[in-house]
């Protein structure tokens, strides 16, 4: 029998190494990839990753996950939140520092959603599994070739993801506690 087949909706290869690195072998369907021109939505986190995987889903016509990841300054009231990748594109990193410049508080929240639908129908439920981690804003240390990884450093480390091994970041991060709930819901309903 064919493993049935979950469709993320990147064009991101990293962030597909990255799943397919969390979730492991073991994880009961095969993950596959498709690039996807989504409308760029405001509002909070759960309506934009509700409305993506929707979009997603009605297109595909198929079982879809979809990924939005926020990172929340505190002193800012949780911006730039998931506006963080336009943030990144326009200041770079040196920029994400600077924003903070005038505030003493530098936590932050990294916050990663991921949104499934069956894909069976139009009005498919969707379901949330959301992870966050604690820390804070620091001046850029480490590799630059995943986002804001240089700028965080996550709560009980002196690293940033950035500099932290792969395989560390892995089993910490706000994307492994959300795909955590997401294996675990298929292991669970198959």
């Amino acid at each position: 029998m064919a493993q049935r087949t979950l469709t993320f909706v990147t064009g991101n290869a990293k962030k597909l190494e990255e799943l397919r690195a969390i979730l492991g072998k073991t994880f009961p369907l095969e993950l596959v990839s498709h690039k996807l021109d989504l409308p760029e939505l405001q509002g909070e986190v759960d309506e934009i990753s509700i409305k993506k995987c929707q979009e997603a889903a009605r297109l595909l016509k198929r079982p879809v996950i979809v990924e939005d990841t926020c990172l929340c300054y505190n002193a800012l009231k949780g911006l730039p939140g998931p506006y963080i990748k336009w943030f990144l594109e326009k200041l770079e990193p040196e920029g994400l520092t600077k924003l903070l410049a005038g505030w003493e508080d530098k936590s932050a929240q990294a916050i990663c959603t991921f949104a499934y639908s069956s894909g069976e129908s139009e009005d498919a439920e969707v379901i949330l599994f959301q992870g966050i981690t604690k820390g804070e804003i620091v001046e850029p240390q480490g590799r630059r070739d995943f986002g804001w990884d240089c700028v965080f450093q996550p709560e009980g480390y002196d690293k940033t993801y950035g500099e932290l091994a792969k395989e560390v970041k892995n089993t910490i991060s706000h994307r492994y506690k959300a795909l955590d709930k997401l294996r675990k819901h298929f292991e669970q309903n198959g």
